[in-house]
């Protein structure tokens, strides 16, 4: 099997793999450099995988790297982590797929109609399935909630992955209108059933100034552009 390694350095992170004659999958543009014999190629997406993208978001090319050496990822400011399956499923959040062994198939997961016009993660979201390691990117530092015929209610977009065992929705904070106008908290994700979720509700925090940079940039951007449609 491939051997995954994370390292953090000023607040940066990044993977590591090494391979011995074997092979693993990547997200598109996760490349850093590779050392060795190891030979890059990007199967052809099926139709379905054409689809899935559309709905989810995701690229549908991934490259595989294939042979003996040393693979680093691109650096980035999220945190990165290992989840191994044992011939079982996983729901990501979009965007937290990064790579993969071969031994994992990378898929797709409906969500109910209801869940899709309420709430921000689409029809489809990714899902990854089989025996192996997958590497997750997530906003900040990850923990583990297990629940046994519970239930978690998370406001936000910090469930980075569950397991596709448990039953996910979103729902209105309270039964009454009213209640959920003076809660401040209008829509929240409900996750119930047995398995695991990843969550990351703490953000790095050079990540979360980056994002409200990016935001700021965009609405003055908008606004000047608004401003010469006028003129």
């Amino acid at each position: 099997m491939p051997e995954w390694k994370i390292y953090k350095q000023d607040m940066i992170s990044y993977v590591e793999a090494t391979l011995h004659k074997e092979a693993i999958r990547a997200e598109s543009g996760a490349l850093h450099y590779y050392q060795g014999p190891i030979e890059m190629k990007t199967p052809m997406p099926s139709v379905g995988s054409f689809i899935k993208s559309r709905f989810t978001g995701e690229k549908a090319f991934r490259p595989v790297y294939q042979g003996s050496g040393k693979i680093m990822l691109e650096p980035s400011l999220h945190e990165f982590f290992i989840l191994d399956l044992q011939d079982e499923t996983y729901v990501l959040d979009r965007g937290a797929y990064w790579a993969s062994d071969m031994g994992v198939e990378v898929t797709a997961k409906m969500n109910k109609i209801s869940t899709t016009l309420l709430g921000g993660e689409g029809l489809v979201q990714t899902a990854v399935k089989g025996e192996g390691s997958v590497i997750v990117r997530a906003p900040g530092p990850v923990q583990a909630i297990d629940l046994r015929s519970d239930r978690l209610v998370v406001d936000g977009s910090f469930a980075v992955a569950r397991s596709a065992t448990l039953d996910y929705s979103v729902q209105t904070s309270t039964r009454s209108l009213m209640g959920t106008l003076f809660s401040g908290e209008m829509i929240v994700s409900v996750i119930q059933g047995t398995g695991r979720v990843y969550l990351a509700p703490v953000p790095n925090q050079p990540l979360m100034l980056q994002e409200m940079m990016n935001s700021s940039l965009a609405g003055h951007f908008s606004h000047l552009i608004s401003q010469l449609n006028q003129k």
